[in-house]
């Protein structure tokens, strides 16, 4: 047997786990979303008092209908919002000044910064907007999720069950800045949903994530604030495992909600999945070059090379399996196959941020350039000026 032979037959192996991987995943997908059928719609969960954080950057595509689903909920209770910026002329604030006046009664507040020391700005920004919370059940999230009027009152239910320390919830994609954004969203939705939904699953991953994590105060100064998570790249993820670690769990209720995805170039596309995917691989590196063998349609495509008959077969059942699993998750989240004809490109761009994410050591986040420097830590490696004004509470 040839080396090229052979090598057709080793990318044929991993496409046909692939495929295997798809329908599982498919199965598994179906499973955890159909407890949303046997669940009874929540009707406020109580009254308790609630601050939600959202840290922002930037005036992003429709951030302000982003916003105003956090304030229009089917929830009893008082809600507190603190929204954060890192400076004063950050274009967000003209956003939630204009929130203000949409919703008059509505109890919001706003930080300026200095935001806390540190790499991970966005946890420096959350630690500054610290100070105007009021209430002691705090919900962050990122400021490009949009959620539904049941949102609260589902968080509260899961976070009041016994033994939970924190919730955190799955989501899919929705294109806002055009067909890069649309590609983003297609590999959330086919790709990033499928694969949380099977580490769930399988308890393989249980992982707090930036869409969501609601927490009790007192449970988020046991694990000692979000100081401690200033120069950690996966700071969501980290935040979960320190709630593990006081034996806790931390509850995923089978609600989606959906990241707007704003990626308006190939590079901010580029730039936005490599920094995912090499955070997975810095907070665990044998999952994710385990999840390798994910990539079914590139698997499929590569052995198409040295072997065209049996390529072109297993191209046929990946794209099918892809499909299946797409059609899924779009019904899951209630929205027509917007997307499913970037599938293919979405499944190549994944392989190739796949392949990257195992050997670079730096990333960017909303124009900084981080070195990651070991145990799911960060450095900047062009540091900002510090902040010396005073935070703005208003």
């Amino acid at each position: 047997m040839s080396l090229a032979v052979g090598t057709g037959y080793v990318f044929a192996a991993l496409a046909v786990i692939g495929i295997g991987y798809q329908l599982i995943a498919l199965a598994a997908l179906r499973r955890f979303f159909a407890r949303t059928a046997k669940r009874p719609a929540p009707i406020g969960a109580g009254q308790q008092a609630v601050t939600l954080l959202k840290p922002l950057h930037g005036a992003e595509p429709r951030l302000a209908d982003n916003l105003a689903g956090f304030l229009d909920q089917h929830y009893a209770g008082p809600v507190q919002a603190v929204f954060g910026v890192g400076h004063a002329d950050d274009p967000a604030v003209a956003t939630v000044t204009a929130l203000r006046r949409a919703h008059p009664l509505a109890d919001i507040a706003l930080t300026t910064g200095p935001r806390l020391a540190g790499a991970n700005a966005k946890i420096g920004n959350i630690a500054a907007m610290m100070a105007a919370t009021r209430h002691d059940i705090l919900v962050l999230s990122d400021s490009d999720m949009m959620v539904g009027p049941d949102y609260l009152a589902t968080l509260l239910a899961a976070l009041d069950a016994p033994g939970i320390g924190a919730v955190t919830c799955l989501y899919n994609g929705r294109g806002d800045a055009g067909v890069w954004s649309a590609i983003s969203a297609a590999a959330i939705s086919y790709t990033g949903l499928p694969n949380m939904v099977m580490g769930l699953s399988t308890a393989i991953a249980q992982p707090c994530m930036g869409s969501t994590i609601a927490i009790r105060r007192e449970t988020l100064e046991a694990i000692g604030g979000f100081a401690r998570f200033a120069d950690v790249l996966a700071d969501d993820y980290a935040i979960g495992d320190a709630v593990a670690a006081l034996g806790l769990k931390v509850a995923v209720p089978p609600m989606l909600l959906t990241h707007a995805c704003a990626d308006t170039s190939f590079s901010a596309l580029w730039h936005h999945h490599l920094r995912w995917s090499a955070t997975i691989r810095a907070v665990a590196p044998k999952r994710h070059a385990g999840s390798g063998v994910t990539h079914a349609l590139a698997f499929a495509l590569l052995a198409t090379i040295f072997l065209p008959l049996p390529g072109a077969a297993l191209i046929v059942l990946a794209l099918a399996a892809r499909l299946l699993v797409a059609h899924s998750a779009d019904r899951i989240g209630g929205v027509r196959s917007r997307f499913i004809c970037l599938l293919p490109i979405a499944d190549c761009l994944e392989f190739a941020v796949y392949i990257t994410s195992l050997v670079t050591r730096k990333i960017d986040w909303r124009g900084s350039q981080l070195r990651i420097v070991g145990n799911g830590r960060i450095a900047d490696r062009n540091p900002p000026t510090p902040n010396t004004s005073t935070s703005e509470i208003s």
